[in-house]
């Protein structure tokens, strides 16, 4: 049992590691060649690198910092851990193939939206297995975290992203070029596509549905680790009795750190599902 979860915990880490080696390919070789950035805290990095002439990797690891702090404290070690190894790995990556001659000789549009599927595919795997090497993300969660520890009401992180991002892109059409910034719009909708048939609409809220026969422990657990409350349902299964049903919303990220919660509890089943929308 001990092996298999190693094997599992390894493997999880090497899919973070190459997800954060095809989205720096796709950057280094691809996006920026062809007069187009990354999104989120990435490109802010970027932007820094174009404005100052300062290291790209060194740009981008001083602009991702913060945000894997502020995730450590919200999402917890574990994700903080991954966040870091897929940062380290995605930072290498990009000093690494930005020395490489490399050209796709093609229109840049062309160009650009191959790039943004091989970032989108990326991102995918990193995010599919816990990790994450945008901010964006991490700020999104913090934000919705305070929203909802003062409203009580859970919301999609969507808003957030868009916004965030349509800062970055701002900031690239008023101080670096027009083009740039389309481009890059163009990068992150074909990205977001992927992302969001990947991972099953990884901005939307999940809702998680518990079967269990303790469900004092793992409300307790719950509350305590993602202070989040649940829905009890008394229920009946054909061969293991009465139990209990707990619901509980959490968005996507919440969601790595409540399935450890509920593997820590034997005898639970667990399904997964996304909802569009929340009517109050």
């Amino acid at each position: 049992m001990k092996t298999n979860k190693v094997l599992h915990a390894l493997f999880t880490y090497m899919m973070v590691i190459i997800g954060a080696l095809l989205a720096s390919f796709s950057v280094a070789c691809i996006l920026l060649p062809n007069d187009a950035i990354d999104y989120g805290t990435a490109g802010i990095g970027i932007i820094i690198n174009k404005l100052t002439g300062m290291n790209l990797s060194l740009c981008v690891v001083l602009t991702f910092i913060p945000f894997v702090i502020g995730g450590f404290f919200v999402l917890g070690w574990k994700f903080a851990i991954k966040a870091i190894v897929g940062t380290v790995a995605y930072t290498v990556g990009l000093a690494v193939f930005e020395r490489i001659p490399f050209e796709l000789n093609t229109e840049h549009f062309i160009a650009v939206a191959f790039g943004g599927a091989l970032l989108g595919l990326g991102l995918s795997l990193i995010l599919k297995n816990g990790g994450c090497i945008d901010g964006s993300e991490i700020f999104a969660n913090i934000l919705l975290k305070k929203i909802t520890d003062k409203t009580g009401r859970n919301y999609s992180m969507m808003p957030i992203l868009v916004g965030f991002n349509m800062l970055v892109y701002l900031a690239v059409f008023f101080l670096i070029d027009r083009n740039s910034s389309l481009l890059s719009l163009l990068v992150y909708v074909v990205a977001t596509v992927i992302i969001d048939r990947y991972t099953d609409h990884f901005e939307a809220i999940k809702q998680v549905t518990i079967i269990t026969k303790n469900e004092e422990e793992l409300i307790s657990a719950i509350r305590f680790g993602l202070n989040k409350t649940c829905t009890i349902i008394e229920s009946k299964g054909a061969i293991a009795g009465e139990n209990k049903t707990l619901i509980c919303y959490v968005n996507f990220f919440e969601l790595q750190k409540l399935r450890d919660i509920i593997q820590k509890h034997k005898g639970a089943f667990s399904t997964v599902s996304t909802v569009d929308e929340i009517i109050r």
